[in-house]
């Protein structure tokens, strides 16, 4: 079996808030402008015309960069002046941002996002999380159509795995669950989704659980590959899943809760025909296209975020 180890940047919880912190703070620190991203310069070209132009931000990490890049692209290609913010940093910034009408859109997670506006909520299933996103959000702010696109935590194993143990589905791994080591990053062993989550729903108790602080990246699959450990915390967009013949594991018990893309946005500012096309963006864009842009970016073809999501927009008939 050939090994891909690519280099992807994750959205990380720890990693993430350190860079929203950081970026607070830096903003704080600062006089002048009233509107803390007024300045810096935008990495798409806005169409030209004298309607205002949407600004797409995106979060610290290539993913959703490359979402933005999505959904300013589509904008401009149907006539909507839109230009991008990228790496603005973790959900307390962005979300602020929004609020604040420094950026006009960024591409969010539903099951995060919800929990984020409530970190009591229950509902994990994909429909359940989306009818609970938008009471949830104060006025002025909306979401827009889920995409069927998720990037979420799995289980994931290799085929010679899955084989010797007949695992189709976490609830199969069980019923092994002792001869098994699990790898993920650390806060994996305390959080509800973790330990306690496959314990609870599952009754899975590992025989080891092993922290990686790579967050499913090149460390945790080097481990998985040589069977130090059988089972990884890997997100589904992930390219080395599909590179290495990987198996995710079914949830049917949701114990990691759906994470379908989906645009927040300032409500203020967007017209029905700017709705339409991230609407249409979003009917569009599967998990399988994720891993192939994220590949796109961070894998051999390095290609810029805006360069992968124009080739994406062509190829679905988004753009010309």
């Amino acid at each position: 079996m050939t090994s891909h180890l690519p280099s992807i940047p994750r959205r990380g919880a720890v990693a993430a808030l350190a860079a929203g912190l950081g970026l607070t703070l830096a903003l704080s620190a600062c006089g002048g402008s009233s509107n803390p991203l007024s300045s810096g310069g935008a990495s798409s070209s806005a169409a030209s015309g004298g309607s205002k132009t949407l600004v797409v931000g995106s979060a610290d990490f290539t993913e959703s960069q490359i979402i933005a890049e999505l959904y300013a692209g589509a904008l401009n290609a149907a006539g909507i002046p839109a230009t991008t913010k990228p790496n603005i940093g973790a959900r307390e910034v962005y979300y602020k941002a929004v609020q604040d009408d420094s950026i006009d859109i960024v591409p969010d997670y539903t099951g995060n996002l919800l929990l984020y506006l409530d970190p009591k909520a229950t509902q994990v299933s994909a429909s359940d999380i989306a009818s609970a996103l938008p009471n949830k959000l104060p006025k002025g702010l909306g979401v827009l159509d889920p995409a069927q696109a998720e990037d979420k935590d799995a289980m994931v194993v290799t085929k010679a795995t899955a084989t010797k143990y007949s695992l189709e589905s976490i609830a199969d791994m069980s019923k092994v669950c002792s001869d098994l080591v699990i790898g993920a990053p650390a806060t994996f062993e305390q959080r509800a989704y973790g330990l306690p989550g496959l314990k609870s729903k599952y009754n899975c108790v590992p025989k080891q659980f092993q922290p990686f602080n790579d967050g499913g990246g090149p460390v945790t699959l080097k481990a998985l590959l040589s069977n130090d450990i059988q089972v990884a915390d890997i997100f589904t967009t992930t390219p080395s899943i599909p590179d290495n013949d990987l198996v995710v594991l079914a949830d049917p018990k949701n114990n990691f809760i759906a994470q379908q893309v989906v645009p927040l946005v300032n409500t203020a500012n967007l017209t029905d025909a700017a709705k339409k096309v991230l609407n249409n963006v979003s009917s569009k864009l599967t998990t399988t296209d994720l891993i192939n842009l994220n590949r796109a970016v961070s894998g051999n073809q390095k290609q810029s975020p805006a360069d992968a999501a124009k080739a994406w927009l062509k190829d679905k008939g988004l753009a010309s």
